[in-house]
């Protein structure tokens, strides 16, 4: 579960040369600032299933923040990661809880927030039954490529870990687009390379962005 630039072997479609950190992701950007309306935010029932069911299925889902009253900002979800629990060998879990990785043990739909190369935060969501250590991590979100990037652009930090994933909390997950799975490349995670067979599984989840006409949502003003 560690922050490093995707391989090569995931490009997608013809571009412009990007930097690594972009590579398998189209580098076009469509931010606005139009208000794209109110949309069901995704409940403890959408996240008690299986990692790679939740990572495959949160493509296209709008990741929101709320920074105070008059601001907030909804990122449209390409990328994500799944760890399926203590039999995973890349997955925090596999070696039980401790005071790092205790949130991966609690309720699904619950933020989990670590700090990684004692850098940058990555933000995961809980997924499956209460005690299976299991979870997404969010890669790819709005304009930002990369875990650490994304949790800067959010204002990101631990005092959202083992928090639910709601309005209250301010950092929730609303139901967007769906993904065909013909438009959807799967590949090893990044940065696992010590998980022996499990760093090869296919448990990346990538969308080219610019499928969606609107990838970022700016409202300023009194939100709900």
């Amino acid at each position: 579960m560690k922050s490093k630039s995707p391989p090569s072997a995931t490009s997608i479609g013809n571009r412009p040369k990007t930097s690594k950190s972009q590579k398998g992701l189209s580098s076009k950007s469509s931010k606005t600032t139009l208000n794209s309306g109110s949309r069901k935010i995704l409940g403890s029932s959408f996240f008690n299933r299986r990692a790679d069911s939740v990572a495959r299925d949160l493509l296209g889902c709008w990741l929101i923040v709320q920074r105070g009253k008059r601001h907030q900002e909804k990122h449209r979800i390409f990328e994500t990661e799944a760890y399926l629990g203590p039999h995973d060998l890349a997955c925090h879990g596999r070696t039980g809880p401790t005071p790092r990785n205790q949130t991966m043990f609690g309720p699904a739909g619950h933020w989990y927030v670590y700090l990684c190369y004692g850098m940058h935060w990555m933000l995961n969501i809980v997924t499956g039954r209460e005690g299976l250590p299991a979870a997404v991590l969010l890669r790819g979100v709005g304009n930002s490529v990369g875990p650490g990037r994304l949790t800067k652009m959010l204002g990101v930090t631990k005092h959202y870990d083992g928090r639910q994933a709601n309005s209250v909390t301010g950092l929730w997950i609303e139901e967007g687009t769906g993904v065909p799975r013909r438009q959807i490349q799967r590949t090893p995670r990044i940065g696992v390379d010590y998980a022996k067979e499990w760093a090869e599984k296919p448990l990346r989840y990538v969308v080219d962005p610019n499928i969606f006409e609107v990838r970022s949502v700016i409202t300023d003003g009194l939100c709900q």
